[in-house]
């Protein structure tokens, strides 16, 4: 990592995770393989905050650690990348028992639960599908049908917040405004 950190894939210590690694790679790992409209890659870092500003909307009583939760949902692919869900699947158990790893190195390195609650991961579920509806009708070149089909019908957002958080951002604004969204929701 850059910073000096060495990370073990099989066996990550919350000691070599550093937020600055995170926000760093999120903001250069591109959502959708990159297949998106814009100047800029549509980041996994906007796609994060996308997704827990949803979560605020949906779930306005979440306290903040569970906020910080769903702002790192995707926080492993700041080392393994974003793969879309069809290779995922196709991968099966190894890539999903090392992307586990780290979210729980990840999730004790923050004081968070290593085991998310049943209603937490749910709420990052809802909110990461109506999050991947907006990016792919907005920025994807899905048709609404075919969104919601896939991904089911969206929560409501104010239009200013889609237009605002769907436009996508230069690296070093995304990292800067995961950074920042982190410090406000840090303990």
């Amino acid at each position: 990592m850059l910073s000096g950190r060495r990370l073990d894939l099989l066996d990550p210590s919350p000691l070599d995770v550093e937020i600055e690694d995170i926000a760093h790679g999120l903001a250069r790992v591109a959502r959708w393989n990159g297949q998106t409209h814009g100047a800029h890659i549509f980041s996994v870092a906007q796609h994060a905050l996308l997704v827990e500003r949803i979560a605020r909307a949906a779930f306005p009583d979440i306290d903040a650690r569970w906020r910080l939760c769903v702002l790192l949902h995707d926080a492993p692919e700041y080392v393994i990348g974003d793969m879309i869900s069809p290779f995922k699947a196709v991968i099966g158990g190894d890539y999903k028992a090392v992307e586990a790893r780290l979210l729980a190195a990840i999730s004790r390195r923050f004081s968070l639960p290593v085991h998310w609650p049943a209603a937490l991961v749910k709420m990052v579920k809802s909110a990461d599908r109506s999050a991947a509806f907006y990016e792919a009708t907005t920025l994807a070149g899905f048709a609404e049908a075919e969104a919601r089909r896939l991904f089911g019908a969206p929560a409501r957002l104010d239009p200013a917040v889609l237009q605002e958080y769907l436009s996508p951002w230069t690296a070093d604004r995304a990292k800067a405004r995961f950074l920042e969204r982190f410090a406000e929701l840090k303990p």
